[in-house]
């Protein structure tokens, strides 16, 4: 499987286009913005793109989701159901960070632990990894040794927890410690993941020297 980090929106998101070798046919993650930019890499990729993932409801990560869709005539899967309240008020979201406003969605489908998604002959396998937002998904692609981590966790660094809605918060940093070091880190120290923003890292290095969930 090969993969494209596409960089979008002002907080520069990493949208990322997942390749099946064998097939060409295509999954495209947290399409947050710019689709102008997304529709040239994966035309200049010469992909079929079958489905839209989604880690987590945050605008930057999934606020132009329903209109790529709709262009490319592909479903949306993901993310769990416990983000559905960020996916409505995203409209809400964008004017007020002064992004482009896309028009409202539903996914196809929610995801839940233990689910998979397929596109081409690849299949990636979803682990629940709230403590972001309640409703954040990795997906993990066991065969090579790849997961894309949304913002649970990051070179150096892990996810924000001081968010907040209608006063009440729903992030929590004992959670998302949990979700890193109960189901991220047992995956393997090889394995290389994606994350949300900045650069690729892998489990083991941030078992050692990520000063927020090292060992």
């Amino acid at each position: 499987m090969k993969y494209k980090v596409i960089p979008v929106t002002p907080f520069q998101q990493n949208c990322t286009l997942l390749v099946c070798g064998t097939t060409q046919r295509a999954a495209i993650i947290d399409p947050g913005g710019d689709i102008e930019r997304i529709l040239a890499v994966i035309d200049k990729a010469g992909v079929k793109t079958e489905k839209v993932l989604l880690t987590h409801g945050h605008l930057d990560h999934a606020a132009a989701s329903g209109k790529l869709a709709q262009q490319l005539g592909i479903p949306i899967e993901g993310p769990h159901e416990g983000d559905r309240f960020l996916i409505e008020q995203l409209s809400e979201q964008s004017r007020m960070y002064g992004f482009p406003v896309y028009p409202a969605f539903e996914p196809d489908r929610w995801l839940k632990d233990g689910d998979t998604v397929g596109f081409g002959e690849e299949t990636l396998e979803v682990l629940h990894c709230p403590g972001h937002t309640p409703g954040h998904v990795v997906f993990f692609h066991r065969k090579g040794g790849l997961a894309v981590v949304g913002d649970v966790l990051f070179a150096g660094s892990i996810g924000r927890t001081d968010f907040s809605h209608e006063g009440k918060p729903y992030g929590d940093f004992d959670t998302l410690a949990q979700s890193i070091r109960g189901k991220l880190y047992p995956l393997g120290d090889d394995v290389e993941f994606i994350c949300g923003h900045g650069p690729n890292s892998t489990f083991g290095r941030e078992r050692r020297t990520n000063p927020f969930v090292s060992d």
